[in-house]
């Protein structure tokens, strides 16, 4: 048994696989929330791209309210909004309003990266840079435009204030870890592909955490790749796609998903190259019974409060077949 029962919930990124519309990617987004509501996900995540025609969560809080309308419990958010990209004062309209329509519903994670590349940050916002590096007082900026307290200032965000929609802390460095520690604030950590620094980032949260209004003790959620089949050789057929997905991304080739196909020699020379292996280190791929060892194994070491799973697969049924397997797995091991 783990140490403790673990949320487990959704990061998605509204992937475009080949041969299928804007309108098919959104959809199937919608098709998997609703499907993880009934499986018992807690929460379901978007992600912010840019410039990327595999990713189609690019205008993430327009999603969520469409995901949001859609389903009726399961908690919808960001994982997250790219706060640089942004102002604050716009993001807490946004969120505001979003928090106001499905009340205690909501989530706004916050990251510091630009989710795209230099030009298209650039593109964006003139300043990134120089917003990146006032990440901590964006975020502030956030809290003070959510709070009742700001009514008597000159600048409001009028349909954000008093409302409740909690702010989460993105990071896949330790720098993330000291600002959501030092804020008291839930953090989330991107160890579905940014590996490395998992295990000082999570010590450091939990070390130097102080209690808010927000929270009272830390509260840890960890990304993990997950694919589960029937069987082993299906899950590594499946697995085929994400391959070639980050094939795409060492090579800056970034095409649509494409359909899974059998799994060769070739590919695997893919999954055991150094930086390959590094990225997909916490990916749990096959069987149920193979993929629930796995994930207990890393539940007993991170003691992780909640785990958001992240399954890039080409068809939406096999992704809704791996996230079912996945909630049943999670209900045994709690």
């Amino acid at each position: 048994m783990i140490p403790k029962p673990v949320a487990y919930s959704i990061l998605d990124l509204a992937l475009v696989s080949e041969n299928h519309s804007l309108k098919q990617t959104f959809n199937n987004a919608l098709k998997l929330a609703q499907h993880a509501e009934d499986y018992g996900y807690k929460r379901y995540w978007l992600a912010e791209h840019h410039n990327a025609e595999n990713i189609a969560s690019t205008a993430t809080s327009v999603l969520i309210g469409y995901v949001a309308e859609g389903t009726k419990s399961i908690k919808v958010g960001s994982g997250g909004i790219m706060l640089p990209n942004h102002s604050p004062l716009i993001i807490a309209e946004q969120f505001g309003t979003l928090g106001t329509l499905y009340p205690n519903r909501i989530d706004l994670g916050l990251g510091r990266a630009p989710g795209t590349d230099k030009e298209t940050a650039e593109a964006i916002r003139t300043d990134f840079m120089q917003a990146a590096q006032s990440f901590p007082k964006e975020v502030e900026k956030i809290q003070t435009y959510f709070s009742i307290e700001n009514e008597d200032a000159q600048v409001r965000a009028t349909v954000a204030e008093g409302v409740e929609v909690p702010i989460y802390i993105l990071g896949s460095s330790t720098d993330s870890a000291h600002l959501a520690a030092k804020k008291g604030l839930p953090y989330a950590f991107a160890s579905h592909f940014a590996t490395t620094h998992l295990w000082d980032a999570m010590a450091i949260y939990r070390k130097e955490f102080q209690p808010s209004e927000a929270l009272e003790k830390p509260y840890v959620m960890a990304g993990v790749n997950i694919i589960i089949a029937e069987t082993d050789e299906e899950a590594d057929r499946l697995a085929t796609s994400l391959i070639r997905m980050i094939v795409g991304i060492f090579t800056g080739r970034r095409a649509k998903v494409q359909p899974p196909t059998d799994m060769t020699e070739d590919l695997r020379d893919i999954m055991r190259n150094p930086q390959v292996h590094q990225m997909l280190k916490y990916s749990f791929i096959g069987s149920k019974s193979k993929v629930k060892a796995q994930v207990k194994e890393f539940l007993e070491q991170t003691k992780a409060d909640e785990l958001i799973a992240v399954t890039h697969l080409y068809d939406i049924n096999d992704r809704i077949r791996s996230y079912k397997l996945f909630a049943e797995i999670m209900d045994e091991l709690n």
